[in-house]
């Protein structure tokens, strides 16, 4: 009974955007848990170094502490959870990065969180050949035990995802918008399917949060820092999961890149990955050989 009243003051901490993970995280040094900070008084917040006026006046929104119940009533309805980065369940090498996200909130297998993982990316525009390799190394990755990480993003996203049901094995979507939302709606069908095969879908965002456009990078560092490695499958020049290879080298990651048609334009981002020495990856065992060396 108290896990689930601590998890009401993580869901209203998750609700103040205006605030940064990092002054959310002093805070709670100082006020040791959402709760404690939930009930502190104006005087005592001002005390914080960096908490001025405007962001105390946030954390005492009213309006906002009445935003949980909807929240707490809509997760128990539609099966979502919240898992904070004091739970078990949290993914022990999330926690290891620089900013990793205080909650995350779940729908699907809790269990599959600290399983051994690998992600694969790619871009949105994926031609016959990115979706044909992405369900290769999706497929035979997973047939060896590991979960596969993605975006559920169109494109080689959703191959990864495909690819890993096809072998039926669990994969994790994470999402850059609340557990409420599909992004894209067309993929509506593929969540079904993620969850029906033991999978989950995840993400830091509360629920009601859209698809806004810095989301995106920010839950890449997610996908990167709950992987081993991190496969890249047809990346243009310019991008957005040029991002998450950015992510993964930061976090000490391996990065296995899938080289493609010099012609292509979904190559020249991949192709230039491998110019400054990402390690290739033609066949799935390449990946295998390499994480448990």
């Amino acid at each position: 009974m108290e896990k689930q009243e601590n998890k009401k003051y993580w869901i209203w901490l998750s609700l103040l955007k205006n605030l940064s993970i990092k002054k959310k995280r002093r805070l709670l040094e100082k006020f040791k848990n959402p709760k404690e900070l939930y009930n502190a008084n104006k005087e005592s917040l001002l005390k914080i170094d960096g908490i001025g006026e405007k962001y105390a006046n946030h954390i005492l929104d009213e309006n906002i502490k009445k935003e949980v119940y909807k929240h707490i009533q809509y997760m128990e309805k539609y099966n979502i959870d919240i898992i904070t980065i004091e739970d078990r369940e949290y993914p022990e090498m999330l926690k290891n990065i620089y900013d990793p996200p205080l909650s995350l909130y779940i729908k699907g297998n809790k269990d599959i969180l600290n399983k051994e993982s690998i992600s694969i990316v790619g871009c949105r525009e994926a031609s016959t050949y990115g979706k044909s390799a992405t369900k290769y190394f999706s497929y035979n990755i997973s047939k060896q035990n590991y979960n596969i990480i993605s975006g559920m993003a169109n494109g080689i996203d959703s191959y990864a995802h495909i690819g890993t049901i096809c072998a039926k094995g669990t994969t994790i979507a994470v999402v850059g918008t609340g557990l409420d939302i599909v992004y894209p709606s067309n993929n509506i069908d593929l969540q079904n399917e993620i969850l029906k095969n033991n999978g989950a879908v995840i993400s830091e965002y509360p629920l009601g949060t859209k698809p806004e456009k810095m989301n995106f990078p920010e839950r890449n560092r997610i996908i990167s820092g709950m992987s081993k490695a991190i496969v890249v499958i047809e990346a243009k020049e310019k991008s957005g999961t040029l991002i998450t290879v950015d992510f993964a080298i930061e976090q000490g990651r391996e990065v296995f890149v899938v080289p493609g048609n010099i012609n292509s334009t979904n190559s020249v981002g991949t192709n230039e990955l491998i110019k400054q020495g990402a390690q290739i990856a033609t066949n799935y065992m390449d990946i295998i050989n390499s994480i448990k060396r």
